[in-house]
Formats: structure tokens, sequence, C-alpha cells
């Protein structure tokens, strides 16, 4: 993800990272349960939901409300914390909920 320019992401390099940041979620049952009841989702489902833009902006928003988890994450995957948001927003279709 080295072609990244200010803080605009293309939804497939914003789907890379959210992509990325769910198979952290689901390698730990403690954080996964948690994710799954943020979002009210089933385990069943998740396979399904996870190719909805919308459902990977959330994965994205749920590491942005936990500093440590977010901090882990970014320091694993090699990115800067203000990705997740550029990230999220790229997802999210432009739209920031958070401003």
């Amino acid at each position: 993800m080295k072609n990244m320019q200010g803080k605009s992401l293309s939804v497939e390099e914003a789907q890379g990272i959210a992509t990325e940041a769910l198979l952290q979620l689901s390698r730990d049952p403690e954080q996964i349960g948690r994710f799954l009841a943020f979002s009210g989702i089933g385990p069943d489902v998740i396979r399904t939901a996870a190719g909805e833009p919308g459902f990977l902006a959330g994965v994205l928003e749920f590491y942005m409300m936990d500093e440590p988890l977010l901090l882990a994450f970014c320091e694993n995957a090699s990115i800067r914390p203000t990705m997740i948001a550029a990230a999220r927003y790229a997802l999210a279709g432009g739209e920031d909920e958070h401003a």
C-alpha cells in the first residue's frame, strides 16, 4: 500500500486494509466476539457480510473506537493510524459520519 497520496485512498486499497483488519480480528476470539456484538451479526454470516462496503467500513469504525486495538493492527500491518480513517472514509463513499 505504498501508493498513498495524501489521505485519498481508492476503494480497492481501503477494502484491502479493512479485509486485513477483519482477518486480524478473526484471529482473536475475544475481539471477534466484541466485533460481532458491536455489528449485530452472527458468525455464520460474516463471510457474506464482508463483501459489503458498509460492513468493511464498520470493521474500521470498530478499530477506531479502541485505540490499543487500532495501534496494534497498524503496527502489524505497517500502516499509519490515519490510514484507518482514510480507508473508512473511502468505503463509506466519502461520507464522514464523525465530522
